[in-house]
């Protein structure tokens, strides 16, 4: 497991590294959100939907549901300031670890929240405002990692993007090139594949969370925090040798 995953953290990247890293991040991504709803009943990966609701409460006149997505939104932003801070400290530091460290804290949270969901759904009513904060927080912060990786070429937590370029470059491919062969229309193959390979990745993280959440409750997220930590450990190990000697 270990050499398969080798680099995939690290500042020297390659564009295979990338694509492995967002595979897993979509993963992690989806168990989340599908097992997120099930624990909280709200999903916390996509602000379009949450900000489309801030709307619809306003109209209805629900200020306190609107507010509290704004907060959610505000989460998301904030996750994403976070990895941008800890990313750049990072390389200004020469760090292997640069982009391990917003992951870091990422998994951390879904120790606590795996740890935790017991109390969490013993007082409801208090916490589970919070929860829903601290997933969307998640979410921002995993999603500007992959994005600042691949220079915005990949992104994990919301699938709308993906699922358009992946349709533009299947219209690509099924174009009939008849009236301009000199310069025909052909697809992408390797970002078809790739788009392809993110949606089935989040696709197959969400059943996987899903399920966890309905059988086993909140300790599904610890084998995700523990699958983060894998990733990180690395890099992390090599600035901790050069940090001793």
């Amino acid at each position: 497991m270990f050499p398969l995953i080798r680099g995939w953290t690290d500042v020297q990247r390659s564009p295979k590294a990338n694509l492995g890293l967002g595979l897993v991040l979509s993963f992690v991504a989806g168990a989340t959100n599908a097992g997120g709803f099930l624990a909280v009943g709200s999903y916390t990966s996509h602000m379009t939907g949450i900000l489309s609701s801030v709307a619809d409460e306003l109209v209805l006149g629900h200020i306190t549901l609107a507010l509290a997505g704004l907060v959610c939104l505000l989460a998301f932003i904030c996750g994403a300031m976070c990895t941008a801070i800890m990313v750049n400290w990072g390389l200004r530091q020469q760090l292997h670890s640069s982009y391990s460290l917003p992951l870091s804290l990422e998994s951390v949270a879904l120790l606590v929240f795996g740890l935790f969901g017991s109390a969490i759904a013993a007082w409801s009513q208090m916490f589970v405002p919070v929860t829903v904060v601290l997933l969307c927080f998640i979410m921002g912060l995993q999603n500007a990692v992959i994005t600042k990786i691949s220079k915005a070429e990949i992104r994990t937590t919301h699938i709308t993007g993906l699922v358009t370029d992946l349709g533009i470059e299947l219209g690509k491919l099924i174009y009939i090139n008849r009236a301009h062969p000199a310069s025909p229309v052909l697809a992408n193959r390797q970002r078809l594949r790739m788009h392809g390979s993110l949606v089935m990745g989040f696709l197959l993280g969400g059943l996987v969370g899903a399920l966890g959440f309905k059988h086993g409750g909140y300790i599904t997220t610890l084998p995700l925090a523990g699958l983060l930590w894998m990733l990180c450990l690395r890099p992390l190990w090599s600035d901790l040798r050069a940090r001793a000697v």
